[in-house]
């Protein structure tokens, strides 16, 4: 495991060479390859909740809950790839050649006061720091649980290793990166599962343990550990899971390697490489919940069950075999976190001290200046994640309703809703982000239809207001008509093949 952080530490030198501008720092120059940009939005997306949280849960509860979350998940997925991932690409370097997503927002929408911007930065940093801090939660736990040092100073440890890298390589080493750990966390899932499997005594045993816990195979119900007994899994309740997958819309760090990718008519290769491996990689981390507790019969209670991953790797694998295994959760946790601390610097970097503060800020001004984010963003999500009690799935589920909710109508609306303006995109954001926010802790607590995963209402809340202000509002300038229906003429074209009218409409936006 530490010849494996050494080898990421190496990534990111070898690309503090490469990386000479803030778009390259920032965005990768917008060159990366069909495999590169697949296997990097996945693994930034699935997070350590995908070796912990997600298994946890099946262990935990049973099929119903970690089925219908998996289910929503991998739609989000190919929706997202569907609908979403050229047309950003193509209306990003329309719209003034925006390489963060504030600096889209702003330049869709000819905000020139950059309020947009501002707000969206705002709530970035807002999210982002508490997602970052569920990744240093995840290395604390790992090295705390198969070594048995101090959880904090473990969680300290595997946050110093993801800083150093993607401070020194910005955008390409943590693409890199994620394509290394991408194929590592399938592969450990893979590995756990057969092996799991195989100590079970196959599958009927673990089919038969199942088959004894009320609920736990169930579609429509959930197991509860606490009274053995099953819960019932209302249509309300498996929408509200369901609606994990509207997240994906809103997703920066996924929505910027759609940005950043060098051929638009490599996507839909891309989406199926990315696709697959999200079907595979959520399958194999139910199974690894569902067999760990045929494995494990005794009962991993609350929280130590997000770790049913980790015992079983070093139950049935020798000592070497399990560091290698175990060092996909390592993959997991830095895949996403570094990709969260590197769209947090862009946000400050590049919108608030560029785009607002400092205009004429200097390319290695605006690079230092994002190098410095990261620590500072990194020290405060160390802070988050000092309590040892943390749980992985909660601050997920919290951070990615945040962002779904937030961004996920807007960028819906601005890419496809030529009608859409500048008054409805600010509505939407500001209510469906405070929406999110406040949900779980004043309106849910109400119980009955209203005990649902925030993310659905906010979702809706928001697209309500940003349909219900832009009718109200007048229509948006001709200009902004003119990029719209340049974005959406240019569907069966690759962006290079008309680089004047590129080149005009950046020029008219500065």
């Amino acid at each position: 495991m530490v010849v494996y952080m050494i080898i990421l530490i190496s990534i990111g030198l070898f690309y503090t060479r490469k990386s000479h501008s803030s778009e390259d720092f920032f965005l990768g120059g917008r060159r990366l390859g069909l495999w590169v940009t697949a296997m990097s939005a996945e693994a930034s997306d699935m997070s350590s909740w995908l070796m912990m949280g997600l298994p946890g849960v099946a262990y935990l509860t049973g099929f119903g809950e970690a089925g219908w979350t998996a289910i929503g998940l991998a739609v989000g997925t190919y929706l997202n790839w569907l609908f979403v991932s050229k047309r950003l690409r193509r209306y990003s370097q329309i719209a003034g050649n925006a390489f963060t997503l504030p600096d889209f927002f702003s330049n869709r929408f000819h905000d020139n006061k950059r309020i947009l911007m501002s707000l969206s930065a705002i709530f970035i940093i807002i999210f982002f720091t508490v997602y970052t801090a569920s990744g240093f939660v995840s290395s604390g736990l790992l090295f705390n649980t198969i070594l048995g040092f101090d959880y904090r100073i473990m969680m300290l440890v595997g946050a110093a290793v993801i800083v150093i890298y993607t401070t020194l390589g910005g955008f390409l080493a943590d693409c890199t990166t994620d394509l290394i750990q991408g194929f590592w966390m399938l592969i450990a899932l893979i590995v756990i599962t057969v092996i799991g499997i195989s100590a079970a005594g196959g599958l009927t045993p673990v089919i038969d343990h199942a088959r004894s816990l009320p609920g736990f195979l169930d579609w429509f119900s959930v197991h509860s550990p606490s009274n053995n007994s099953a819960v019932p899994f209302t249509g309300l309740t498996i929408v509200s899971t369901l609606a994990w997958g509207l997240g994906y819309f809103g997703m920066p760090h996924i929505l910027l390697r759609f940005m950043a990718i060098r051929n638009i008519n490599e996507m839909r290769r891309s989406r199926v490489i990315a696709t697959s491996w999200v079907i595979l990689s959520l399958g194999a981390a139910i199974m690894i919940g569902l067999v760990g507790a045929a494995v494990f019969p005794q009962g991993l209670a609350g929280r130590d069950s997000e770790k049913i991953f980790i015992y079983m790797s070093i139950s049935y694998l020798s000592p070497v075999l399990a560091g290698l295994v175990l060092s996909g959760i390592l993959a997991a946790t830095m895949s996403t976190s570094d990709s969260q601390l590197l769209v947090t610097s862009s946000t400050v970097a590049q919108n608030f001290l560029k785009g607002i503060f400092r205009k004429e800020a200097t390319e290695g001004m605006v690079m230092w200046i994002g190098r410095i984010t990261i620590i500072i963003v990194a020290i405060i999500a160390a802070v988050i994640a000092f309590d040892p009690h943390s749980s992985i799935f909660d601050i997920v589920s919290h951070a990615w309703a945040g962002f779904g909710a937030t961004f996920g109508p807007l960028i819906l609306f601005s890419l496809f809703w030529r009608r859409s303006t500048f008054r409805g995109a600010l509505a939407g954001m500001v209510g469906g982000g405070l929406l999110s926010l406040l949900w779980p802790s004043l309106i849910a607590p109400l119980g009955g239809v209203f005990a649902i995963y925030e993310l659905l209402p906010a979702f809706i809340f928001s697209s309500l207001l940003i349909v219900g202000v832009s009718l109200a509002d007048k229509a948006p300038d001709q200009s902004v008509l003119n990029e719209f229906e340049l974005a959406r003429s240019s569907e069966s074209l690759n962006i290079t093949t008309y680089p004047e009218r590129i080149k005009n409409t950046i020029q008219n936006h500065d």
